[in-house]
């Protein structure tokens, strides 16, 4: 068996070279992205900055922990607590402290006191360090050293006289102040360093809720202590979403090409069967040439992809997707995972097709073989069918059951892979109908292009998978997302009525006569839901006196007017949202309350979020705003140096949602790796489809067509395929985009349906341009006269 099957390939190698194509490239881009994947479990170990030199660093409590029946859940305070005056005294008499303050300065900087310069790394480069309250130090060039600078911090603006220049660190921008001078900007003391032995802080600290950090703990005090983690968690989440589009992608069109390839050999399996071979017998050929191509392919996918997926990681820290030290490891499972994926798609792409094959008899194969008579089996029909019930269900039970989950990006990632598998199963059946659709040539160049593709439904239906995989997938995940932006936009306008914004520093300072103003802070509160889940939520704190008059928030029950320092406004999505009902919070810095739920908005797009008031802001200062003047009365607001004043539109256009980078990114990758997939397997379809049709051509030109005329209908043909594959494509992008903009409906958010006009003309013209070329070229020799009979490869 192994000798025949060999044989078999060395003879046929040049219709399965379309197939190992697919295959090894399908299996490179497995590799590629499970290595990059692999590479984002594992942070390397970070060490701590701004206290490396500390020995011991007692914190302010920045976790809120609560008891839950299913043990304590944790989640980072926003803002976490001081640490207290009484345990700084009792710190004091085991060791030297030296207290910590942090706040903003205006230009992104930070402020310190310079006693804590040291254990950061800082190095002064010119100048002394800052003696009296008129003094900072400072990173720079050394020349400002003696120069007078004018800085605003919490309690205002002043001058100051540059002392010293510190040489520049990787970790912040900072400004240090005298201990004094920082102690009356920032009064509270936010982390403590003490010269002691740990356990002996740790006995003087008590039971106060302070965190004691040693070791590589310390940097817990650093700016961004998670930044690494959060960094590979943005990672996972765009490696996971490209990685699995990727793996749909290259299994559809791996397992179609493979179908196909062996659909093409019917001639052949009917002649087997015509010299006696069993069913069985036919069945273990072709699988065993499928699993020996298969494993070919997927070891040379396993080579190609262990040199893209270094490219890769290069590619993501040059456009700043990955932090610098990001590299691909030593992993071994995505090659398995790869390998055995190939191997198995190989195998499933043929089963189907070769039990088809087997079953039929020697003289049925025969008549069988000139014709896509049977390009729909019962068992294609039952699970087009069904996938595609299934997919429609899905998003009917969302719409009418969560209309929310159908706005989460890893659901409209997902749900056209259901729709897509469902629509390319029935495309056979699909493929004639569109044709005729589509082809509006007259005369016998666009009879032969329908006829054809009647004819030869499952040329044309494996010729345009690949083309509607694209096509859907750049819809749906280009037009989801701008759907949604656009519907969020048109709700933040519906919702904001302020003539003026202003936003920035010194917001206390602001003056507008004559305008009703409301500050409101940015803040965050903490629910336990069901008694299990910790869930953080963003909030904003306000002035309820002013909150109607300068916002028109969606309230679908309740009074925004009820708002007081015992009140709460929660969004439908929240687990307790009955106006009247007492709700367990924890704010910002941790301090637990009980609130009564004054009124409840609709969830819309998801940034309906909650509103408290100013006392329960968790200690977050006001950022924002809001102007409004009676008609005919605006007459400006006066703001300091470090705010910036907005206009309406300015503000609706600054605040217009445009994705993170990180997702476009993702999709970026994920809709370039298809597009150039999909222009790989077109073309190689379109080559193997071209070997089984010399005779056709032969007999157009013994029929009296000239070379121009075949070459044009071989050329209509692979332009009709593409619009086949691209109305299919927009068939499932309609299906998606309407699901989206019910659930937008349902959810009380406009919905305006934004379809991807450009990106879709662009994939449709690349794919046609591929399908062309490679028709023209395989149709080149294969068009002169002779006789009709031979072999069609």
């Amino acid at each position: 068996m192994l000798i025949v099957t060999l044989s078999s390939l060395r003879t046929r190698w040049s219709t399965l070279a379309g197939t190992f194509v697919a295959l090894a490239l399908g299996v490179a881009l497995l590799v590629t992205m499970g290595l990059g994947l692999a590479a984002t479990l594992d942070a390397p170990r970070q060490p701590p900055e701004r206290f490396a030199g500390a020995p011991v660093v007692v914190r302010g409590a920045d976790e809120l922990r609560v008891p839950s029946r299913i043990g304590d859940r944790v989640q980072r305070l926003a803002r976490p607590r001081a640490v207290p005056a009484a345990v700084a005294e009792r710190l004091a008499t085991v060791g030297r402290t030296v207290a910590d303050r942090s706040f903003p300065v205006a230009g992104g900087l930070v402020g310190h006191p310079w006693s804590v310069a040291g254990f950061g790394g800082y190095r002064l480069v010119a100048g002394r360090e800052p003696r009296g309250p008129a003094e900072v130090v400072m990173v720079g060039a050394p020349e400002l050293a003696g120069q007078s600078v004018r800085l605003r911090t919490p309690v205002g603006y002043d001058e100051y006289t540059v002392a010293g220049v510190l040489g520049a660190v990787p970790y912040e921008k900072a400004v240090f102040f005298s201990d004094d001078t920082a102690a009356r900007i920032a009064p509270r003391i936010d982390n403590l360093v003490v010269a002691a032995a740990p356990e002996a802080v740790r006995a003087a600290a008590g039971d106060a809720g302070v965190r004691v950090l040693t070791g590589d703990e310390r940097r817990r005090a650093d700016p961004d202590p998670d930044r690494d983690r959060d960094a590979l968690v943005a990672m996972n989440a765009l490696l996971g979403t490209a990685g699995g589009v990727t793996a749909f992608v290259s299994v559809f069109v791996v397992a179609s090409t493979f179908a196909f390839a062996v659909a093409q050999r019917r001639r052949e399996i009917a002649l087997l069967r015509t010299a006696g071979a069993t069913p069985r017998q036919v069945r273990r050929t072709v699988l065993a040439e499928a699993a020996v191509a298969g494993v070919l392919a997927s070891a040379a996918g396993c080579a190609l992809g262990a040199r893209g997926a270094p490219l890769l990681a290069r590619v993501l820290v040059e456009e700043r997707l990955a932090p610098g030290w990001f590299a691909i490891g030593e992993q071994r499972w995505p090659y398995h995972v790869a390998f055995g994926t190939g191997l198995v798609v190989a195998l499933a792409g043929v089963a189907v097709a070769t039990v088809r094959a087997g079953r039929v008899r020697p003289v049925e194969a025969l008549r069988e073989a000139s014709a896509d008579t049977g390009a729909m089996p019962l068992s294609r029909w039952i699970c087009g069918a069904g996938l595609l019930a299934t997919g429609l269900g899905l998003l009917c039970w969302r719409l009418l059951g969560d209309p929310g989950e159908a706005l989460h990006r890893k659901t409209y990632t997902t749900q056209p892979m259901l729709l897509i598998t469902a629509v390319a199963l029935l495309a056979p059946a699909l493929a004639g109908p569109l044709t005729g659709l589509v082809v509006r040539l007259p005369g016998v160049t666009g009879m032969l292009v329908r006829a054809n593709a009647r004819a030869g439904a499952r040329r044309t239906a494996a010729v345009a998978a690949p083309v509607l995989v694209t096509v859907a997938l750049a819809g749906s995940l280009l037009g989801t997302p701008a759907t949604i932006a656009r519907a969020k936009a048109a709700e933040l306008a519906g919702q904001t009525t302020a003539d003026v914004i202003v936003t920035g520093s010194g917001l206390d300072t602001v003056t507008a006569p004559g305008a009703r103003v409301m500050a409101s802070a940015a803040t965050t509160v903490y629910t336990l839901e069901d008694g299990v889940a910790l869930i953080r939520a963003d909030a904003q704190a306000v002035d309820p006196r002013t909150l109607s008059a300068v916002r028109r928030l969606p309230v679908v029950a309740g009074s925004l007017d009820d708002l007081d320092d015992d009140g709460i406004v929660v969004n439908e999505e929240w687990a307790e949202h009955r106006v009247g009902r007492r709700v367990g919070v924890w704010l910002a810095d941790g301090t637990s309350r009980s609130l009564r739920v004054v009124a409840v908005l609709a969830a819309g797009t998801g940034d309906n979020g909650v509103y408290v008031t100013t006392r329960n802001a968790g200690g977050a200062a006001p950022g924002r705003l809001d102007l409004v003047w009676p008609a005919g009365t605006h007459a400006g607001p006066v703001v300091p140096p470090g705010a910036r004043v907005w206009t309406r539109e300015q503000w609706l256009a600054g605040q217009r949602p445009v994705g993170s980078r990180q997702t476009r990114a993702g999709y970026a990758v994920v809709l370039g790796i298809a597009l150039v997939y999909t222009g790989i397997a077109v073309a190689n379809t379109m080559l193997m489809a071209a070997a089984g049709r010399t005779r056709d051509r032969r007999l157009l030109r013994l029929a009296g067509a000239s070379r121009r005329q075949v070459r044009l209908v071989v050329i209509a043909e692979a332009v009709a395929v593409v619009l086949v594959g691209g109305l299919l494509g927009l068939l499932v992008t309609a299906v998606n985009l309407l699901g989206v903009a019910g659930a937008l409906v349902r959810l009380g958010a406009g919905a305006v349906v934004v379809v991807p006009w450009r990106a879709l003309g662009s994939t449709l013209l690349a794919c046609a341009a591929v399908a062309v070329v490679a028709a023209a070229w395989s149709g080149r020799g294969r068009t002169r006269g002779g006789t009709a009979t031979g072999s069609p490869d």
